[in-house]
This record gives C-alpha cells, structure tokens and sequence, in this order.
C-alpha cells in the first residue's frame, strides 16, 4: 500500500514555510506522495446555493480563508523534494483555460522530473465557476474534452485539436511531460466519473467514504471498464481519508484514535482494495509533523 500527504496548503498554516517542512518530511519519510486541494475564489458561504458534497450540513468553509493555488504550490516545492509524487486532489478542470493549465502541468512535470499526478473534478460550486468566468454548464462533457486536450497536447509533435467546445492548431506546446503522459486519477462518485475514470483514468481517486461506499462505487469503475472492454485491473483504486491523533475513534473517511484503532480501521480499507492512501492529518503545523511522523513509524508499518 501506497502513502501520500495532503499539504497544509488553506488556512491560517497555509504558507511556504510550512509547505517545505510538511513536503520535506514525507520526502525523506519516503511517503509516496504530496497533494494540494482546489478552490480560487468564492462568496460567503452564508449566500451559496451549491451545497457542499462532503459533508452532511453541506456547508463550506468562511469566504475569507486563505488558500494558496495546487499546482502553484506544487511547483514551488518541487523544487525541495526528490522522491514524491505531486498530485491535486482533486483540481477543478474547468475554473482554469484549458491550454494554459497544460503548460502548468507539464512544467511540474518537467521541473519535477516526471513526478506530476494529475487528480481531476468537474467541481461542484456554480457560483466559483460564474466568479471566474468560466462555463458552469455541461461542465462533464468539457472536462472529458480537456482530458482529451491533455493527451494530444502532451504527445503530439503539432498539436491540433477541434472540438465541441475548443478548436486549435497545428501548434507548437514544449516541453512535453517527461514520459509523455501524467497519470490522471480521476475523483467524483457519480456514473458520469465512473465513465471518465474508464475511458482516460489512471486511477479513481475517493474522498471520505466508508470503505463500504467506496467498494460500491468502484463497482461502478469496474462495471464500466467492462462496457467499454478495457481490463479494471489497469486503473489503480486510490483514496483521501482525514486522520488525527487525539484518543477518539470515528469513521466514515474521518479518523480519530490511536495508532492501533486508526490501523484498525484503515485495514479495511486496504481490504477493499485501496493501493495508494492519501492522509490528511489536522490540527497546527506541529502538530501535523508529529502525526506524519507518528503514522509513518507506528500505523504504516501494520499496513504496507
């Protein structure tokens, strides 16, 4: 089993020298990951409409909360680690143009030396799509669009795509990624991700389910990958779970305990079938150095 590391990358933590000191342990911890998460710019939450997906109440977090850009924050501490990958999870395709966030990818890619995880949402805010100016609707059919823009961007000599919703080219884009590709680990739990996680996935990537829920829906994966005759067993099961150490014991994507309850508890997700876990300790920069370091030499060795 695989371990990443969600970067304190929102918030009052959410600066650089945080960001080094988190990325640069997992690095020399050899965890196999670091992930940066996803929003830009949106109104008070008081006013949304769109409700939150991962929670019960639906609600979000205050409008004035800091929250630095995932592959900005990538790229910048690429440049301070050698092992880990530098994935998102998940970045919104649509709030940024298609062409533009390519050269972004391939950029960390190149500068990383092919350690970029490119985890992709269609997103579920309208009211961020509208604040950025970019097309809320069929926001499915121009994410799988920009997938496809991804690939030939990425490996043609002169790229030329037409689209429904993007037309370009022939046209010079370099570099390209150093393998010529970035995995795409693709997140959502409707039929429509299942679909997209078929055809251009890499990896499915869950957030925060029971690993009950998550084994139903990477039934749906599976069921999918049949229809469309590719084998499941090329597409990596992959999960984001929240954990932290302070004596209690919960569950449903979110941890609390010790050491052996939350290596109890995450047993059963390797038993559904998780390969690569991407843990997201809380609490202040200490604190969450503290908890890599206590997951990394007391709960990853029960697990590995």
């Amino acid at each position: 089993m695989k371990f990443g590391v969600h970067l304190p990358d929102a918030g009052n933590i959410a600066t650089g020298e945080n960001l080094v000191s988190v990325a640069r342990l997992a690095d020399e911890l050899r965890f196999d990951s670091v992930f940066s998460s996803d929003h830009i710019a949106w109104p008070d939450p008081d006013s949304l409409k769109s409700k939150y997906p991962y929670n019960d109440e639906g609600d979000f977090i205050p409008v004035d909360t800091p929250w630095l850009d995932c592959i900005g924050s990538l790229i910048y501490i690429a440049g301070v680690t050698e092992h880990v990958q530098l994935g998102t999870t998940v970045i919104i395709l649509g709030y940024r143009p298609v062409i533009q966030q390519a050269k972004l990818w391939a950029t960390l890619d190149v500068l990383s030396g092919g350690r970029a995880i490119l985890g992709v949402g269609v997103g579920w805010m309208k009211e961020e799509f509208e604040t950025l100016g970019m097309p809320y609707d069929k926001r499915g059919k121009r994410a799988d669009e920009f997938l496809e823009i991804f690939d030939v961007l990425f490996r043609e000599d002169r790229p030329q795509f037409k689209g429904e919703f993007t037309k370009f080219g022939p046209v010079g884009f370099e570099p390209k990624p150093v393998n010529g590709h970035i995995p795409i680990w693709v997140g959502g739990h409707s039929q429509r991700a299942y679909e997209r996680t078929a055809k251009y996935g890499d990896a499915w990537h869950a957030a925060f389910g029971s690993p009950e829920d998550i084994k139903k829906q990477w039934d749906g994966v599976t069921r999918e990958c049949e229809r469309i005759g590719r084998d499941p067993g090329e597409i990596e099961l992959t999960a984001l779970l929240g954990i932290e150490f302070d004596g209690r014991a919960d569950g449903n994507g979110w941890f609390w305990g010790s050491s052996e309850q939350i290596a109890e508890s995450l047993l059963a997700y390797k038993e559904a079938g998780i390969t690569h876990l991407v843990c997201w300790f809380t609490g202040s920069p200490a604190k969450r150095l503290s908890a890599i370091q206590k997951f990394h030499e007391e709960v990853r060795p029960n697990l590995s």
